[in-house]
This record gives C-alpha cells, sequence and structure tokens, in this order.
C-alpha cells in the first residue's frame, strides 16, 4: 500500500455524538408547562375572569332575586335561593321600557349607519386616494383622539342648539353618527390591501366609487362589523350626552328611563339591576349576530380568493 493510504486508514472516522441526558430532557419537555406554570396561568384567568364578569353576573343575580331574600347580608349570596321574573315585570310596570327602548334604537341605527358609510368612505380616501392636504387631514383625525369626548361636549351643544335640534333624538345621534376612531380604523385595513387591486381596476376603467364599492369594501367587512359593533354600544350606552340634550320624557333614551327606578319613590336595587339586564340584552343579540367577523377585524387586508 501506498503512504496515502495508510495515513486514509489510520485516521479514525467521526461520529455523531449521542444526545446527552440534558438535551433529551429537553426535547421531550418542549412545548409542555410545569405543575407551577399551569397554576399559575389558571389562577391569572379566573382572576381576570372574576374581574370582568363578577360585576354582570352580580347584577344577573340580584335581578332575580325575590323581595324576600336580604341583599344587603354580611356573607353575600351569589345565587337566588328562589329564582324570579317578578323584578322583570315590576320595571315594565314603573316605567315605559318599550318606549325608552325604541328611542334607543332609534339613535343607535343612525350612530352606526352614520359611522358604516361615513368612516368607511373618510378612510378610502384617506388611504387608496391621493389628493392636496391628505396628510393633513390624516393629522387632524388623529389629533381628535387625543381630547376627551367631555371637552367639547358644550361647542357639540351649542352647534346642536343653533340647528334647533335640542330635545330631539337626531340631536343626540348627529356627533356620534362619525368618530375618529373609526375613520383611522377603515384607513388602516383599506391601507393593508395590495396596490395591485387598484392598479388592474384602473386599467379596467373603474372609477373611484366602483374600486371602493366592488373590491375594496369586500375585503374590509370584518373591520366594518367591529366598527358597527362599537358604534352600537357607544350609543346604546351614552348617558351623559341624552341627558344634556333631552328634557322631554317621552324623548328619553333607556340609560334616561332607567334613573325613575332609582329615586324618591322607588330606590330597590332588585329592579335596578332588572333594568340594567334589560339594557343588556340587545347589545348581546347585536354582538351575537356579528360576533363571527368581529374577531377578523384587525386581521383585515388580505386578499380573498
Amino acid at each position: 500500500m501506498s503512504a496515502s493510504t495508510d495515513q486514509r486508514l489510520d485516521t479514525p472516522t467521526t461520529t455523531a455524538p449521542e444526545p446527552g441526558p440534558a438535551r433529551r430532557r429537553r426535547s421531550a419537555t418542549f412545548g409542555t408547562m410545569s405543575l407551577k406554570e399551569k397554576v399559575g396561568r389558571y389562577v391569572l384567568l379566573f382572576f381576570v375572569l372574576f374581574i370582568s364578569m363578577g360585576p354582570f353576573l352580580w347584577q344577573l343575580s340580584t335581578s332575580l332575586k325575590s323581595t324576600s331574600e336580604d341583599i344587603y347580608t354580611k356573607i353575600p349570596q351569589p345565587w337566588p335561593s328562589e329564582p324570579t321574573l317578578d323584578n322583570y315585570a315590576r320595571v315594565l310596570d314603573t316605567i315605559p321600557v318599550w318606549s325608552f327602548i325604541a328611542n334607543s334604537l332609534f339613535v343607535a341605527v343612525l350612530a352606526v349607519g352614520g359611522n358604516v358609510i361615513f368612516s368607511t368612505l373618510a378612510g378610502f380616501a384617506l388611504a387608496r386616494l391621493r389628493f392636496r392636504g391628505q396628510k393633513i387631514a390624516l393629522g387632524l383625525f388623529l389629533a381628535t383622539l387625543i381630547l376627551p369626548g367631555e371637552a367639547t361636549i358644550i361647542a357639540n351643544f351649542v352647534t346642536i342648539r343653533n340647528l334647533g335640534l335640542s330635545d330631539t333624538l337626531l340631536g343626540v345621534a348627529l356627533p356620534g353618527m362619525i368618530a375618529a376612531l373609526n375613520v383611522l380604523l377603515m384607513y388602516n385595513a383599506f391601507r393593508q390591501l395590495p396596490g395591485e387591486i387598484d392598479q388592474a381596476a384602473i386599467i379596467d376603467g373603474a372609477n373611484a366609487f366602483q374600486r371602493f364599492w366592488n373590491v375594496a369594501l369586500p375585503s374590509v367587512k370584518g373591520t366594518v362589523s367591529v366598527i358597527a359593533i362599537f358604534s352600537f354600544i357607544g350609543a346604546w350606552d351614552d348617558f351623559l350626552w341624552p341627558l344634556i340634550v333631552l328634557t322631554s320624557p317621552d324623548q328619553f333614551t333607556l340609560t334616561i328611563g332607567l334613573q325613575y327606578l332609582s329615586g324618591t319613590f322607588s330606590n330597590d336595587q332588585r329592579m335596578i339591576a332588572a333594568g340594567s339586564m334589560i339594557a343588556f340584552i340587545p347589545i348581546a343579540i347585536v354582538f351575537a349576530v356579528l360576533q363571527r367577523h368581529f374577531f377578523k377585524g384587525v386581521e383585515e387586508g388580505g386578499v380573498k380568493g
């Protein structure tokens, strides 16, 4: 044999080292949690659930308790011993609930319609069109988020009064028919759409409104649902602005009308809790209808096949 052959034979072959016990232990436990981590996560989860759902469940329990049960005991009773719906019937007999609900629905429908229409149009213009002063307009929408609603409430009231809309439901709904935050949400959703779809639509001869209605809007339905839910909840739960604008009892919304349940002649916490549950039902219905679109709103922006 030659020297080179002897050298190759004498060279030791290298083999992959066997994984040690530490490496095997890490690969076996990858993606799993220890018992302490599981306990900590569940404790944190139940704590957050208690903080967020506790007051609602307590109101629901109080609304179902009969007058024979004491709701001010030292040891609170989390569930009614004798559930009853009499408190809801007493609310219907005490105040004109259906009239207040109709007023609130009128305001909420105007708020939802205004925000869906105007926010989508403004968001599309800011995101997909090019015009002079575009960045200034976007900056103004961002600047309005800094101001709290109470800072502009006097100016809004003076405007509504000068328009002759004080003590009207339209005056209640008008300032909430478009919100700067909703415009920015739609701006972000439209901005995430690929620019190629606009170019293809322009080549096909589509104008700005056709690109908005046929191309862009179908791709942002999730964000539109988010805006609809937030607008409905904001208009339905609003108390301060309707209290300032409205003076006639027949124009009161539900949030103002429920104040009749707490006063000189009526101060039953069971009835107040029942009224709160009645006000919650429409919000639950709206969210149940739009929930499948709600959680997709943040991820909006891809081209759908």
